[in-house]
């Protein structure tokens, strides 16, 4: 299946967070982590940090049309340390989403297994079988119309995992071109998905690191 074509916004550099060892910006939707295959997709966020950063090392990615925190490492050191918090996953991550309909309880946990389903990639599934472990909890915010925002905290990082564990909910995330029926798609011009909240230690002080950026829907 293929998404629509890339025309990333030309947003500035949004920084939330800088000092000798990290760098935290908030991604603008539609705007790749890291370079996609081909010269169509050489835009990114890492190769924009690195104009001005050009020590700035990956940490961890979002999807293109997520938007929200992302932190990065200006030395080795310091990305093998947040590496590893987050392969721990005692890295804390906290995403604000607006769905389709109302869901039925106030709260409540997804656990289904995911893996990329190949005829449709980018496209992931849950799959019992196959599937790497993955959980994701949710909380309602508030009820906007036919919609309702909630906030959700990944406890594993798999591709496309709360998208998919939202659609398999049976409340999609409004604007995913990937998991939404045509309605949903169609509700809005982007994912709305935010990364709003990252906790973490800081990786040279070990001093708990709190990065937040308000989402803008």
């Amino acid at each position: 299946m293929n998404q629509p074509a890339y025309c990333p916004p030309r947003d500035p550099l949004t920084i939330l967070h800088e000092d000798a060892t990290v760098v935290a910006i908030d991604k603008p939707a539609g705007l790749l982590s890291v370079p996609g295959r081909g010269p169509d997709l050489a835009d990114c966020l890492m190769t924009r940090l690195q104009r001005v950063f050009p020590d700035a090392l990956l940490v961890h990615r979002l999807d293109r049309d997520t938007s929200g925190v992302m932190i990065f490492a200006l030395t080795a050191h310091a990305q093998r340390h947040l590496g590893a918090q987050f392969e721990a996953r005692s890295a804390r991550k906290s995403y604000v989403a607006l769905i389709a309909g109302h869901p039925s309880a106030a709260s409540g946990t997804v656990d289904l297994p995911l893996i990329v389903d190949w005829p449709n990639r980018p496209r992931q599934k849950v799959c019992a079988e196959t599937g790497k472990p993955a959980v994701t909890d949710w909380r309602v915010l508030r009820h906007i119309g036919a919609h309702t925002r909630v906030r959700l905290h990944p406890r594993t990082g798999r591709t496309h995992q709360l998208r998919v564990h939202m659609q398999a909910l049976g409340h999609p995330i409004l604007g995913d071109s990937l998991y939404a029926d045509a309605a949903g798609a169609a509700a809005a011009d982007r994912l709305m998905l935010h990364a709003e909240e990252l906790r973490l230690k800081h990786p040279e002080s070990g001093v708990a690191l709190k990065l937040r950026a308000r989402a803008p829907f």
